[in-house]
């Protein structure tokens, strides 16, 4: 079944269509989607995410956001970096994370790249933004259809991940995680986000 450009839900709202009607999904797409984010933790946080989600629906790795959150110290990238063999079976065994081995030993490899990119630039924050030039970009898609998958920005910054020892980092988890953060505004012009999206500005 086609996913509908926009919804329409009872407070007389018009949304993108990707996020239902689900009250969760409603909740993120109204209050963290496309907004800049400069927190190096929630950056590392949604990275984590992002490389949760691979293969699955973005809805499933929210409903184990909070688990994840638990299980992962907060998504303190200093703790997760130090994780050992007896932490990693601990999280194999949580059945509130995707128990998947290749993405819980990608979060604790992350982890430690993600504090060497800090150390190099001072910041998370500091690094990513450079691909899109500091700045927040803003499209005008009319339809989800227009929305790519990837962009030249999001293969570069997948590309530099990768060099500096990330993984579950493709192009298009790169994008979903510009589109997330708010290095890029994605939603329809006739979304009630879109003229607010993307105008937060860096502490």
């Amino acid at each position: 079944m086609a996913i509908p450009d926009t919804v329409t839900a009872t407070d007389g709202r018009v949304r993108c269509g990707w996020c239902g009607t689900d009250p969760l999904y409603v909740a993120y797409h109204d209050s963290e989607w496309g907004v800049p984010l400069h927190d190096d933790r929630r950056l590392f946080e949604m990275l984590v995410l992002e490389g949760a989600q691979a293969g699955l629906s973005w809805l499933t790795v929210l409903r184990k956001r909070e688990a994840y959150r638990a299980a992962f110290d907060g998504f303190d990238p200093e703790a997760v970096a130090r994780y050992d063999a007896r932490r990693k079976r601990r999280l194999l065994a949580n059945a509130g994370i995707i128990r998947n081995r290749q993405k819980i030993d990608s979060a604790i490899g992350n982890a430690r790249a993600f504090l060497e990119v800090c150390e190099e630039f001072g910041s998370f924050d500091a690094y990513v933004w450079r691909f899109v030039g500091g700045r927040a970009r803003r499209n005008a898609w009319t339809s989800l259809r227009q929305v790519p998958p990837s962009t030249p920005e999001a293969e570069v910054m997948s590309r530099d991940l990768k060099k500096r020892g990330f993984r579950f980092v493709g192009p298009t988890i790169c994008y979903a995680h510009m589109q997330a953060t708010g290095m890029v505004n994605d939603h329809l012009v006739s979304c009630f986000r879109y003229p607010a999206a993307g105008r937060r500005r860096r502490p």
